[in-house]
């Protein structure tokens, strides 16, 4: 069956990584912009104040997706752009985004709208962020606010971008904004209640107000592992370890059980009512997934077997593990029964410019190809793949790790701004023009 036509060739960005000009146009700090905790918790005290500019230069940046052919982008809002103060909306921030979708429109780029990348707003934050249940509200004015500026014109959205992170790096682990740090059971199925009635609430306004038709999503991650053989009893290993409940909100089921399947896991019970589930559980039409790497190599527990010498690693030292591509698909989709959107999958390389002034990143290009071949494989065997987001556009700002880490299809020298096209970016734009069939 291959990859359909419409198939969605894309690559995918974060506000908060991508835009800078963190108080330009009315916004205000959000959680990374904190310079009380910023100059500690980040890498050479650096700071995604200006990132890559693309508040500036996203013309600049979308004729780059063009000439890739790129045939969708999916990039975040940022709440505080939208709503810099409580109750109080901004016009150049709904601007903005209007002009953002409106110059992708015209480039043939469909736009996959996130509404919720990790950048809370340091205004709610100091209301108690995500463990304040008047979260839920502030996030649906805000929500109502985007789907007001742009549903005439976006199809596809994600409500979140990966709770099991902003929850669990940045509640219960604190290596990410706002760096807090907990082990409490109760405490933890607050977060957890908050972030998912506001899913719920979203998913709401924008069946009801919306002004097209509209796909709805989330993004999770979690780990995957992939099945030591092709036996029964292997793929079954990996499947329940995959989906094996993780207290502390790592893993996909403690949030798509209750998402997708209106299922809560035992410790959810106590702190999550029938009624709210009723509006946690709201129909999805498709199910992404954030995936780089098989669990089965992680040595977070200590020494790990599995590993052998000289295991290829991306410069972010995680495996390369093309198979699990396939696996996360078919997992999530014979547990949750929605369409599939890989809607992040990328490698950090130690990218720089050349003498020739070119950006030479083979390692990437071949990342690509084997998690690509590993995608086609579940989409040659039916199960439904929407589309793919490379992570990411361009070289940016990587959270607690600075700009060390470089992911990007484009490369950014931040001193100056100045963008070059990388040679992996041209054996993508190779891969989109046969749809997948040169793989």
């Amino acid at each position: 069956m291959s990859f359909k036509s419409d198939f969605l060739w894309g690559t995918a960005s974060a506000a908060a990584q991508f835009e800078g000009a963190y108080l330009d146009g009315g916004r205000t700090p959000s959680i990374w912009d904190n310079p009380a905790v910023l100059k500690d918790n980040i890498a050479h005290g650096e700071t995604p104040h200006e990132a890559c500019d693309h508040y500036h230069r996203f013309k600049e940046d979308i004729e780059l997706m063009r000439s890739l052919g790129l045939k969708s982008y999916r990039f975040s809002v940022s709440w505080s752009r939208v709503m810099p103060h409580k109750g109080q909306v901004s016009s150049q921030g709904i601007s903005f985004y209007r002009e953002l979708v409106e110059t992708l429109r015209s480039a043939g780029i469909e736009p996959i709208v996130t509404l919720y990348h990790w950048d809370l707003p340091l205004w709610v934050h100091e209301e108690g962020g995500w463990e304040n249940e008047q979260v839920v509200k502030w996030f649906c004015e805000y929500v109502n606010c985007v789907v007001d500026a742009i549903s005439d014109m976006v199809t596809w959205w994600i409500t979140f971008n990966e709770m099991q992170m902003f929850i669990g790096r940045g509640y219960i682990s604190g290596i990410n904004a706002p760096f807090l740090k907990t082990q409490d059971p109760g405490r933890i199925a607050n977060l957890t209640r908050n972030v998912m009635l506001s899913h719920g609430e979203a998913v709401k306004i924008i069946r009801k107000h919306g002004k097209s038709p509209a796909k709805i999503g989330m993004a999770p991650t979690g780990p995957v592992y992939t099945p030591l053989s092709e036996t029964e009893e292997d793929i079954n290993k990996a499947y329940d370890a995959t989906f094996a409940i993780m207290p502390g909100a790592d893993g996909a089921s403690w949030w798509m059980d209750p998402i997708v399947l209106g299922r809560l896991p035992e410790q959810l019970k106590p702190y999550i009512s029938g009624e709210d589930l009723k509006i946690i559980c709201q129909p999805l039409d498709f199910y992404g997934f954030n995936v780089y790497q098989s669990r089965n190599y992680s040595e977070a527990a200590g020494r790990n077997p599995a590993v052998y010498p000289g295991m290829p690693r991306t410069a972010f030292n995680w495996p390369i593990t093309p198979e699990v591509m396939y696996w996360s698909v078919r997992f999530h989709y014979e547990r949750y029964r929605l369409p599939v959107m890989i809607t992040e999958n990328g490698m950090a390389n130690t990218d720089f410019v050349m003498e020739d002034g070119k950006v030479h990143d083979p390692q990437r290009t071949g990342f690509i190809r084997r998690y690509l071949k590993s995608l086609k494989r579940a989409a040659d065997e039916g199960f439904p793949v929407l589309g793919y987001q490379y992570w990411a556009l361009a070289d940016n700002f990587e959270w607690a790790e600075g700009y060390d880490k470089r992911f990007g299809l484009i490369y950014v020298d931040y001193r100056t701004q100045k963008r070059t096209v990388k040679d992996s970016a041209w054996s993508y734009k190779e891969i989109i023009e046969s749809n997948g069939e040169n793989l």
